[in-house]
C-alpha cells in the first residue's frame, strides 16, 4: 500500500522500502503511483537526466514528501537519510560502483562545525537508506532497474578516518584555502565539485581573504562506495588486508602519520637488505621494489583495504645517485575520439587525479644497490590540476580535435605536432604501446595498426598515447 510504513522506524521504513527491488523506476510509477493525466510516453521523457532527479523522483511519488534541500535527515523522526546511487556492469559480469555518493552541501558562507557528530555529515550518514539502481545510458533513466536497498552505517573502523576526513576538509575551508580544496585530499570522505559552470559555481569564502571558491559537496568517495557495494550490499568475500589493524591508533596519529610511519621504519635499508628481511628474491625487476613496500607496510600483496577504499596508489621511484629521477611516470592509456568529446571535468585525466592518492616509495641508488630514503602520501594540488595541467590536457585535445599534422622524416620516422615534455612542466603525452603504428589519409600505413593504433576524429589511425607526469614535477614533490 502507498505511504503505508512508520516515519519514525527505520526498520519500517526499510520494510517498504525493500518493495522497490526489482522494478523500474517507470513500474514504481504505475504501481506505487499511477496517473492518468501522465502516461508511459510521458514518463519517460520526464526531466529525469539531471543527477538527483530520480531521487526526487522516488521521495515525492514512493515515499510521499517534497524533494527539499534541508540538511537534516529525510526521514527526521528515525534518523534516515534516504540515498540513491548507481552501479555499472562491468564487461566481465561485475558490478562496481557507478559515481561518488553526495552527501550534503558544503557552505563557504558561514563558520564550520568543529564538532563531528553535530555536523550535517553526520545527520546525514549515521543511518542511511541506500538504494542502488542499474545505470544503462542506452535507455531512459525511468526504465533502469532498482536492484538493492538496505540500511547503510559506516563501520567503527571507516568512522575514525572519515572524521579524519572531515577535520582535514574543514581545516582547509577555516584557513581561508577553499578554492584549493581537491577530492584527493582525503581518503573516504571527499569534497566533490557541484555546479554546470565555473562562473556559477563559485562562492565568496566566510574566512581569510573571502576568495571565491568552487561549489562542493561533502561525498563518499567512488572508490569507497565501490567497497561498500561489494562488502555489505552484494557479500563478496573482498580479497584485502587491513594495514592498520589497531583500532586505538588513529586517535592518536594520522592515517598518513602510521602509512609513512611503517616505510621510515626501514629507511637507510639497501633493497637487497630488505629482500634478505622479508625473504624475497633479490631480482631486480621492476616489481620489486613495489613489493617490498607492501612487505613494510605488513601486506603480501596490492589489495590494502585502507587503499582499495581511499584509491591510494602505491608508485616506488628510485632516483640517480645524483638524486636525478631517470624516468617520468605513465598513467593508462586514451582513446582519441573519447578525448576529443570531453569536457575538462569530466575527463578521464581530471578524475584520476583529482580522485586520486599517490604513496612515493622512494629509493636511491647506491652503487649496485638502491637505498630506501622513505615516503610520501601525495595528491596533486588543486591550483596545479585545474592550471598546467588543464592547459596541457587543453592544447592536446584541441590539435586532437583540429587534426594532428603528420610528417614523413627523411629517415621513414614519423612525427606529429602534438605537444611535448618541454611544453608543459607538469604533463605530457607520449606513445603508450609495443611498436609505433600508422594508417594516414595519404595512405601510409605503418606497423601493427589495430594492436597498437586508436583512431582519431579524422579518420586517421595513429600510435595510441598516454598522459605522463614529468620526472622534474616529481622531483619537486619528493621533499621529506
Amino acid at each position: 500500500m502507498l505511504f503505508d510504513y512508520d516515519r519514525s522506524s527505520a526498520d519500517s521504513i526499510l520494510h517498504y522500502a525493500r518493495q522497490l527491488e526489482g522494478r523500474t523506476f517507470l513500474e514504481v510509477k504505475r504501481e506505487f503511483n499511477p496517473d492518468p493525466e501522465t502516461d508511459d510516453e510521458e514518463a519517460l521523457t520526464e526531466d529525469t537526466n539531471a543527477k538527483g532527479q530520480l531521487g526526487n523522483f522516488l521521495e515525492k511519488n514512493f515515499f510521499g514528501y517534497e524533494p527539499n534541500s534541508v540538511q537534516e535527515a529525510d526521514f527526521k523522526e528515525a534518523g534516515v537519510e534516504l540515498k540513491q546511487t548507481c552501479i555499472d556492469l562491468k564487461k566481465n559480469g561485475e558490478y562496481t560502483a557507478g559515481e561518488r555518493l553526495s552527501i550534503t552541501n558544503i557552505s563557504f558562507e558561514e563558520p564550520v562545525e568543529h564538532d563531528f557528530y553535530k555536523s550535517h555529515v553526520w545527520e546525514k550518514i549515521r543511518c542511511i537508506l541506500l538504494i542502488h539502481y542499474l545505470r544503462d545510458k542506452t535507455i531512459p533513466r525511468m526504465l533502469y532497474k532498482i536492484m538493492y536497498v538496505n540500511l547503510f552505517t559506516p563501520p567503527a573502523d571507516d568512522l575514525s578516518i572519515i572524521i579524519e576526513d572531515y577535520k582535514k576538509i574543514i581545516g582547509k575551508i577555516e584557513s581561508g584555502k577553499a578554492h584549493e580544496l581537491s577530492e584527493s585530499d582525503t581518503l573516504y570522505l571527499g569534497a566533490c565539485t557541484k555546479g554546470s559552470t565555473a562562473a556559477k559555481s563559485m562562492r565568496p569564502q566566510y574566512y581569510g581573504d573571502h576568495t571565491p571558491a568552487k561549489k562542493r559537496n561533502f561525498c563518499f568517495k567512488r572508490n569507497y562506495m565501490d567497497y561498500v557495494l561489494h562488502k555489505y550490499v552484494l557479500r563478496d568475500a573482498v580479497p584485502c588486508e587491513k594495514i592498520i589493524t589497531d583500532r586505538g591508533a588513529l586517535k592518536t596519529r594520522t592515517f598518513e602519520d602510521i602509512i609513512t610511519g611503517k616505510i621510515f621504519h626501514y629507511a637507510g635499508k639497501t633493497d637487497r637488505q630488505l629482500c634478505m628481511l622479508f625473504d624475497r628474491e633479490y631480482n631486480n625487476n621492476k616489481s620489486q621494489w613495489s613489493n617490498l613496500a607492501y612487505r613494510m607496510l605488513g601486506i603480501k600483496g596490492n589489495h590494502a583495504e585502507e587503499f582499495v577504499k581511499a584509491n591510494i596508489v602505491v608508485k616506488s621511484i628510485r632516483l640517480e645517485e645524483n638524486g636525478a629521477m631517470r624516468e617520468s611516470m605513465s598513467f593508462p592509456p586514451f582513446k582519441f575520439i573519447e578525448l576529443a568529446d570531453q569536457k575538462w571535468e569530466d575527463s578521464d585525466v581530471y578524475e584520476y587525479f583529482s580522485e586520486t592518492k599517490f604513496l612515493f616509495v622512494v629509493y636511491r641508488r647506491q652503487g649496485e644497490e638502491y637505498v630506501l630514503k622513505g615516503a610520501r602520501l601525495w595528491n596533486m594540488p588543486a591550483a596545479d590540476l585545474d592550471g598546467t595541467v588543464r592547459e596541457g590536457w587543453e592544447e592536446v585535445q584541441r590539435i586532437i580535435k583540429e587534426g594532428v599534422r603528420f610528417t614523413v622524416n627523411p629517415d621513414g620516422r614519423i612525427s606529429n605536432d602534438l605537444p611535448g615534455k618541454k611544453d608543459n612542466c607538469i604533463i605530457h603525452i607520449r606513445p603508450h604501446a609495443t611498436r609505433s603504428a600508422y594508417r594516414l589519409n595519404n595512405g601510409i600505413i605503418r606497423g601493427n595498426v589495430e594492436r597498437d593504433a586508436n583512431p582519431l576524429p579524422d579518420g586517421q589511425w595513429m600510435t595510441t598515447q598516454s598522459f605522463w607526469i614529468n620526472n622534474s614535477y616529481i622531483l619537486e614533490q619528493l621533499s621529506f
